[in-house]
């Protein structure tokens, strides 16, 4: 069970480690991410952002997408 399993209350945080690798990104594109308002955080008493475990999915929900290429023109042959 991780840190963010525990969760205080009904609400469960995540590191920014732990988001990044739910994420699949670098941990300093977490804290850009954050910076630029892009994630809500709250900060620890010891300077540590703590990421709610609903708002990351709501960004993982948000950058999931289901595309179906384009179809490719057909060639027309050269004589």
């Amino acid at each position: 069970m991780t840190r963010s399993d525990r969760g205080h209350g009904k609400t469960a945080w995540m590191s920014r480690a732990e988001v990044a690798r739910l994420l699949e990104v670098a941990p300093v594109t977490i804290g850009r991410w954050a910076s630029e308002g892009k994630l809500a955080y709250a900060m620890t008493l010891g300077g540590r952002r703590r990421f709610r475990r609903q708002d990351v999915l709501d960004v993982v929900r948000g950058l999931t997408r289901v595309t179906v290429p384009a179809p490719r023109p057909k060639r027309r042959r050269r004589r």
